[in-house]
């Protein structure tokens, strides 16, 4: 029904839990669809919400849970694990709520201490990057997880140039405060560090259907890196452990259900409008017609 209560834009945000019924806001760079309209999540705070949901049995029973530079959206999604200790940090250069102010160069924390690290579009601001990258592994507990999130553009090497001007790293990385724009051998610079990662994809986590359905990009990466060294194969589409065709079947079968009550509300609109012509008739016709119409009437309400 074009233009009624039920002519909604169907969408989840996995960040909130709720269905959405209005379209989602332009991101930050005019991005469309971009921004949940009712907590204002992103499309990777949507997919982290997503990704920890897949590495729950990883993260049972978690001790130390740390935060790098901590966002409004993300922060109630780590919550959630139920860490018996969180901590957020971020180097203090704007407001953000924090319970410590340090650099990813220097982190605060022992060795071997946190269950899990969640570093989102960080790394690219930090002229030394490998020795962030070694202060990562070497803070991770035995069996603990980095979530790593950087902008790259495949196939190229990463660019860097932590000297230039702000002027010129608009121009090159994007960002005035961006020193690189990493590229294929990321990876190798984990590794080198002392992280076995393995990248992670929406499509490949989710599948397509559901890259729609939750507002997700498609060619988001995040790394899931542990203490080791080497690459995992990455997670291309159609490699998933099940979980894709699992969302794939489900949100097929929804659509079938929506296709049916669809339907329903037709037949509902259709009855309706016989009642009120029914109805109509009943005002106007002569008395003698008075007992049929209203068995007619009677009829028409009960259906």
């Amino acid at each position: 029904m074009t233009g009624s209560r039920h002519d909604v834009h169907r969408a989840y945000c996995a960040a909130c839990g709720t269905r959405v019924s209005r379209e989602f806001r332009p991101g930050p760079d005019g991005r469309p669809g971009a921004k949940c309209p009712r907590c204002g999540s992103l499309e990777r705070h949507r997919f982290l919400s997503l990704l920890l949901g897949a590495l729950g049995p990883d993260l049972r029973d978690l001790d130390t849970v740390v935060e790098i530079a901590p966002s409004r959206q993300s922060t109630p999604l780590i919550d959630r694990l139920g860490a018996r200790r969180r901590v957020r940090l971020d180097l203090g250069h704007d407001k953000r709520d924090v319970d410590a102010l340090a650099s990813l160069t220097a982190l605060p924390l022992r060795d071997a201490s946190v269950d899990l690290l969640v570093c989102y579009h960080v790394l690219e601001h930090v002229p030394d990057d490998c020795t962030a990258m070694r202060e990562i592994a070497r803070v991770l507990s035995p069996r603990g997880i980095a979530l790593l999130e950087v902008p790259i553009r495949m196939g190229v090497a990463t660019e860097e140039d932590p000297l230039a001007a702000p002027e010129d790293r608009v121009r090159r990385f994007g960002q005035a405060d961006h020193v690189r724009w990493y590229g294929d051998d990321f990876d190798d610079r984990l590794a080198a560090a002392g992280l076995a990662s393995v990248r992670v994809t929406p499509p490949a986590l989710v599948g397509d259907a559901a890259v729609s359905w939750f507002h997700l990009m498609e060619h988001e990466v995040v790394w899931v890196a542990r203490p080791g060294h080497g690459c995992a194969t990455p997670m291309l589409p159609g490699s998933g452990s099940g979980l894709a065709a699992a969302f794939d079947a489900l949100l097929a079968d929804l659509a079938r259900a929506e296709g049916r009550l669809d339907r329903a509300r037709a037949r509902v609109d259709r009855l309706a409008a016989q009642r009120d012509a029914l109805r109509a008739r009943l005002v106007v016709a002569p008395a003698s017609a008075g007992p049929p119409m209203l068995t007619r009437l009677r009829r028409a309400v009960h259906l």
